[in-house]
């Protein structure tokens, strides 16, 4: 029974991996982090259920400030096209979202608005940049 159910958790685990796009990325440095399912678009941001299911969102731990992904287009196995919108509804951008390895994504923004997140009582503009390792 106990070799059945690591077999099973084992061929479980491996169908996620095939999954880059999906799950709860960190970076440390700046405390934020992606939640994201590409695939399936059935994220729902904390506090903020009226936008319904979405591909995702970036936020700063410890704060109810987010970016929503309002939209996401899968460019091939290892990268994503996403555009996002503040919480607020007054600022927009476009990114690229990279797969590096099996637990790292790098997030680079392309055009619109620079990414930024309450900090301290200011507004903390990101890295054009930025890596986020799967948590």
């Amino acid at each position: 029974m106990t070799i059945l159910a690591l077999a099973l958790a084992t061929v479980a685990w491996a169908q996620e991996a095939k999954k880059p796009f999906k799950g709860f990325f960190h970076n440390d440095e700046y405390s934020v982090y992606l939640r994201v399912n590409l695939y399936d678009n059935d994220i729902t941001v904390p506090n903020h259920e009226l936008f319904g299911p979405l591909p995702g969102y970036f936020a700063k731990d410890r704060n109810n400030f987010y970016w929503l992904v309002t939209g996401a287009k899968l460019k091939g196995e290892h990268k994503a096209e996403l555009s996002l919108i503040n919480d607020y509804g007054s600022e927009d951008l476009k990114a690229m979202l990279t797969v590096k390895n099996d637990s790292t994504l790098i997030l680079r923004q392309e055009d619109g608005s620079a990414l930024k997140v309450p900090n301290k009582g200011k507004w903390q503009k990101m890295p054009t940049e930025l890596t986020l390792k799967r948590k």
